[in-house]
């Protein structure tokens, strides 16, 4: 291939723009100060060998407080006064990766190595436009198999080195000019013959949106093999989770143990779930000296990287017990695990794939839920005290289509019986009379179910897990999720008709 970039620093071709863009960022940091642009990382860095099975918890980085001396430092540029301000990080790096400081030919030798088969490190994938011509609700169905290819995209990280120093960067919320910095100067001073690390910082971040599941501490297990596939459940234990939400001291200040009843003027209030008549009668049903432990899940299936070729299905998890504005609050809910999603392939639409994907989140749901619900109530410590708690699930938050994966109903507006919470005909749900609902409960579903009529309702023909677990309505608990039916969906565009409408109504009567 012929060289056709010149380095303008020093007399070295390069045979494309990537390895030149490479070695000016690398060598002549201290003239070129400059971010690369978006452009010259279109090639997404791919490994030909990965090691497969490393299944381990990123370790932590220890002795953070230790200062850093270095008399050897190259001249100082703005990349290397970032590094400076962040010392403490560099310098557990390097001390767990053999740094010599005083080692220049290995620098040297990494050097050289940037323009080598550039090519085999980077491949460009091309989108194709079709991919989002067709995009209507009842295709939903087929989120699961956003991209085909998908499994195959699964990677882990090329060694050690490379994982700790992405947990490093991610951990301390360094920007990309630092952490490009640090990887230049464990290249200078290491004694490694080939560096172990990304050739840059967005090399890295784009390899971690490239993997099935970022959160690598977790652990994982197996719910389904399908056609010579496995496919995992990411997760940790929900009563770690949990334990983890109960040790926060200032959570604990807002947990609320028993029901209370609440009045203003005069006026019941419901502001918070412990005041509701579900947690009410839920307490009625469990022994006077245990208390109710409220569970809040939220899941949305969701793409991870801008070319919507990657997607994940993080489920959370939070505790009705914490008053509404403290439970509003980022600590106050834990990443529970990432639910599978199925590579559809050819068959996405078709009936039978349709029933095993809805069949493996269930089976997923059962698996991370069961603890809670295997004992006569759990204990729960709380400032050196066990406090004994039976688990409710109280609510599941989602969107439409969430909503219907949770109760089983069918994913299609254009159903006859569309509505998740209740069993409304479509050509009736304009309608004001009260008599034209019948709410979906556990009872009448399972009835449909056990008669093999289900789909006759609008159920789909599969077993829910939530019908096993005491105190849930799922189909109440599905509550409408405030960001995609209000702020995101069309309900201020139906006030906004309304209000023009009874305008227009009203000066027509003037």
């Amino acid at each position: 291939m012929p060289k056709d970039f010149k380095c303008l620093y020093c007399d070295r071709y390069f045979s494309s723009r990537q390895a030149y863009a490479q070695h000016v960022n690398r060598t002549h940091y201290d003239i070129n100060d400059t971010s690369l642009d978006d452009k010259d990382f279109n090639r997404i860095n791919r490994f030909e060998e990965m090691q497969t099975g490393w299944e381990e918890s990123l370790p932590s980085i220890t002795n953070e407080n230790e200062e850093y001396e270095d008399q050897n430092i190259p001249p100082a540029s703005h990349e290397y006064e970032d590094v400076l301000e962040n010392t403490d990080v560099v310098s557990n790096f390097s001390k767990n990766y053999n740094i010599n400081q005083t080692s220049q030919s290995n620098f040297d030798q990494s050097d050289r190595f940037e323009e080598s088969n550039m090519e085999d490190y980077y491949s460009f994938e091309q989108v194709s436009p079709d991919r989002f011509e067709e995009s209507n609700i009842e295709d939903y169905d087929n989120f699961e198999q956003v991209s085909p290819e998908r499994e195959e995209n699964v990677m882990e990280f090329p060694n050690k080195a490379y994982a700790d120093l992405m947990e490093l960067f991610i951990k301390h919320n360094l920007n990309n000019k630092t952490g490009n910095a640090i990887i230049k100067f464990f290249n200078k001073h290491s004694n490694l013959s080939t560096s172990p690390l990304p050739k840059n910082i967005e090399a890295g971040r784009k390899l971690m949106d490239l993997m099935n599941v970022q959160k690598l501490p977790y652990s994982k297990h197996c719910i389904l093999n399908y056609k010579n596939k496995e496919y995992f459940v990411y997760y940790r234990p929900i009563k770690s989770c949990i334990e983890n939400l109960l040790s926060n001291p200032d959570i604990i200040k807002n947990f609320i143990y028993k029901y209370q009843f609440l009045q203003s003027d005069g006026e019941t209030l419901y502001s918070e779930q412990y005041s509701g008549n579900w947690w009410k009668n839920a307490e009625a049903s469990i022994r006077p000296e245990a208390h109710i432990l409220s569970i809040i899940l939220y899941s949305d299936a969701t793409t991870t990287d801008s070319l919507g070729k990657s997607s994940l299905h993080p489920i959370y998890i939070s505790l009705g017990n914490i008053r509404t504005w403290r439970r509003n609050k980022e600590d106050a809910k834990q990443l529970l695990g990432y639910l599978p999603i199925l590579s559809a392939n050819n068959e996405g639409q078709t009936s039978r794939f349709k029933r095993l994907a809805r069949e493996t989140f269930h089976n997923s749901l059962k698996f991370l839920l069961d603890p809670l619900f295997d004992e006569d109530g759990i204990d729960f410590k709380i400032n050196n005290k066990n406090i004994w708690f039976f688990p409710r699930i109280s609510t599941v938050i989602g969107d439409w289509p969430e909503a219907c994966t949770f109760s089983l109903t069918f994913k299609s507006a254009n159903s006859n019986y569309p509505c998740h919470f209740c069993q409304t005909h479509r050509n009736d749900l304009t309608s004001i009379r009260k008599d034209c609902i019948i709410i979906r409960n556990k009872e009448n579903m399972q009835e449909y179910y056990n008669n093999g009529s289900a789909e006759s309702i609008g159920l789909e023909q599969v077993y829910n897990y939530f019908w096993t677990i005491p105190n849930i309505d799922i189909y109440a608990a599905t509550v409408p999720d405030r960001m995609h039916h209000l702020d995101l969906g069309l309900f201020r565009y139906q006030i906004e008709y309304t209000k023009e409408l009874l305008g227009k109504s009203f000066a027509e009567e003037q």
